[in-house]
């Protein structure tokens, strides 16, 4: 896989292995795995504690589901209890946390994407005892929030890691689609890729409703005929981002954002560029481990610092060997 040499990818690289060896909505994505997710091995014999993770998860987006896989699987092998939940709305995620604590949680790992509508939850969270961990979204808040460590991509340096790769490739107006206004994360995404190309244009398009990205997107693109490459924030917007490039007659290439199996098949075929993973595998498994550790001794996993997931560059080059595990529901 192709590696940037980020200074705070030391950090992943030396706690990601340690993980391992301590071993969008509620309606949204797959349904629960029933069983063992970690497929065999032996669970821990601290007593069971209870877990919540509450992420801003949509209805639909695969990308949840992989972040599942992984809590489940650390849940699994911790013997902890995961209570998952999630809300795209930010005033029903901040009820799911105060629900959290009303079932009295060992700990709550939760997504930052709108961090000023749960910091009251939170802090009554943090009154109460309970540890917080965050993931995915709000790296920058998190500490403030009272999370003593943040799984994630740094989504500024993936976005400039985009820019730098297109303009690298002469690429000259990107189109940066984001699906929902006002997520932190996003908005930094396509904030990096700009910093690099300064022609990039940001489209606000609505997530909850793929043929609505897809019109919109379709709109834009014929109207603007010096596109010459559109960007998906997510896998699913992605893939739909290809059916507006193909109604339109537009020559614009594909890039992307995050991955499912449909997307990397997609970079294997050639009709999608290159996408930035932050492996959100990862993210899960690391969160719940992490509270498991932090109850198991104390640990506090990332010395007070963010644990980087990402980012990392899926291309032609290592599609194909990254397909295996999307198909496998972790990549």
């Amino acid at each position: 896989m192709t590696k940037f040499s980020w200074r705070k990818a030391a950090l992943a690289a030396a706690v990601v292995p340690m993980l391992a060896l301590s071993a969008c909505s509620s309606t949204g994505g797959k349904p629960a795995d029933t069983g063992n997710a970690a497929g065999g091995g032996q669970v821990a014999s601290t007593p069971r504690i209870k877990i919540a993770l509450i992420t801003h998860a949509p209805a639909g987006d695969t990308f949840w589901d992989t972040v599942r896989k992984g809590a489940e699987e650390a849940a699994a092998k911790d013997n902890v209890e995961l209570l998952y939940t999630g809300d795209p709305e930010a005033g029903r995620q901040a009820q799911l946390i105060q629900q959290a604590i009303d079932q009295k949680v060992d700990g709550i790992a939760v997504t930052l994407a709108t961090p000023d509508a749960l910091k009251d939850s939170l802090k009554k969270a943090t009154d109460a005892g309970i540890p917080i961990v965050s993931l995915n979204a709000g790296e920058d808040v998190s500490a403030q929030l009272g999370a003593f460590t943040h799984f994630g991509s740094n989504e500024k340096i993936a976005g400039e890691a985009v820019g730098t790769r297109l303009a690298a490739e002469n690429f000259k107006h990107p189109v940066c689609v984001i699906q929902a206004q006002g997520h932190v994360g996003l908005e930094a995404r396509c904030a990096g890729v700009k910093a690099k190309v300064p022609g990039t244009e940001i489209l606000y398009v609505n997530g909850a409703d793929m043929t609505s990205v897809e019109s919109t997107a379709t709109a834009k693109l014929q109207a603007s005929k010096d596109a010459d490459v559109i960007i998906g924030l997510g896998a699913p917007i992605t893939l739909t981002l290809l059916k507006s490039v193909a109604t339109a007659g537009s020559s614009a290439k594909v890039a992307s954002f995050d991955l499912n199996k449909e997307l990397a098949q997609k970079i294997v075929d050639g009709s999608v560029l290159f996408t930035v993973d932050q492996q959100p595998w990862l993210q899960g498994y690391g969160a719940v481990d992490a509270l498991w550790q932090n109850k198991r001794g104390g640990f506090k996993i990332g010395g007070g610092q963010p644990v980087l997931t990402g980012p990392a560059i899926v291309d032609k080059s290592n599609a194909a060997d990254v397909l295996k595990f999307a198909e496998q529901g972790i990549r």
